[in-house]
């Protein structure tokens, strides 16, 4: 079931990039929010995932404009089915975009799926270290993912001509670079977030970076919490945990959040 699940989402993921033509990122905007003088000191880009348009990360984005931040949504180029150094580097001309108009030094990444992919490459390799204060990565598959080697498997080519999953597959090059040396450079606060639910990260292990991050498996505070990997931009408990990471604070989720 796993496996049809798996294709006929690249199949429709696919077809509706076909189908429609994905925007370049538009100039920042952000919401206004009840705390403007907290907003103006802390800025936050909500990085998408693969085949993530914009809109479906308003609802996270809404709880940190809810919460005091000047919050940005980043969709990937391409919705993310091309190549991720090359998505990295859209993303570091994005965040420039953001700080010139906020006046913001550094802002902080809270970023889904193979959105922290992208903006992990962009502080290892871009030199992202310098502008970036907090990194908060969702269900991302640092160490790739073993539904990106069945796609491979099944006969669909290689993940499906889609080159943003072969370098999610595990032991591909693009990984292997990403993670040789440390995993969290720089003076930036790391968190990972993962769920055993997730559908996509197999292992969900490999959600998780080594050197100094902060790791959070949902479960381990809140076994009885069912999140999936799309939850984890909705769910109110990894919202809790989110929270945390941003405000410096110790990992005390809400598992009764909604």
């Amino acid at each position: 079931m796993l496996l049809r699940k798996t294709a006929l989402a690249l199949t429709l993921a696919t077809a509706a990039v076909l189908a429609t033509t994905a925007p370049a990122a538009a100039a920042p905007t952000a919401a206004p929010t009840s705390a403007p003088a907290v907003a103006a000191a802390r800025t936050v880009i909500v990085v998408g995932g693969l085949s993530g348009i914009a809109v479906a990360y308003e609802p996270i984005a809404n709880r940190l404009r809810a919460d005091g931040y000047r919050t940005f949504v980043y969709q990937l180029p391409g919705l993310g089915f091309g190549d991720i150094p090359t998505s990295a580097r859209a993303f570091a001309g994005y965040v420039e975009q953001v700080r010139a108009s906020t006046g913001a030094s550094t802002v902080d990444v809270v970023a889904h799926s193979e959105g922290g992919l992208v903006s992990r490459y962009y502080l290892k390799r871009l030199g992202g270290t310098a502008t970036i204060g907090r990194y908060v990565s969702l269900g991302t598959p640092h160490y790739g993912t073993y539904v990106a080697n069945i796609v491979a498997f099944l006969g669909l080519g290689s993940c499906a001509g889609v080159v943003a999953c072969q370098q999610m597959s595990i032991g591909s090059a693009f990984l292997a670079d990403l993670n040789a040396g440390d995993d969290t450079p720089g003076a930036v606060r790391y968190t990972t977030i993962r769920t055993l639910q997730d559908e996509l990260v197999r292992p969900t292990g490999n959600a998780a970076v080594n050197d100094g991050a902060t790791n959070v498996l949902i479960q381990t505070y809140c076994p009885l919490r069912v999140v999936g990997h799309l939850g984890l931009v909705l769910d109110g408990t990894a919202y809790t945990i989110v929270r945390g990471a941003l405000a410096d604070g110790p990992v005390r989720p809400n598992c009764l959040a909604v």
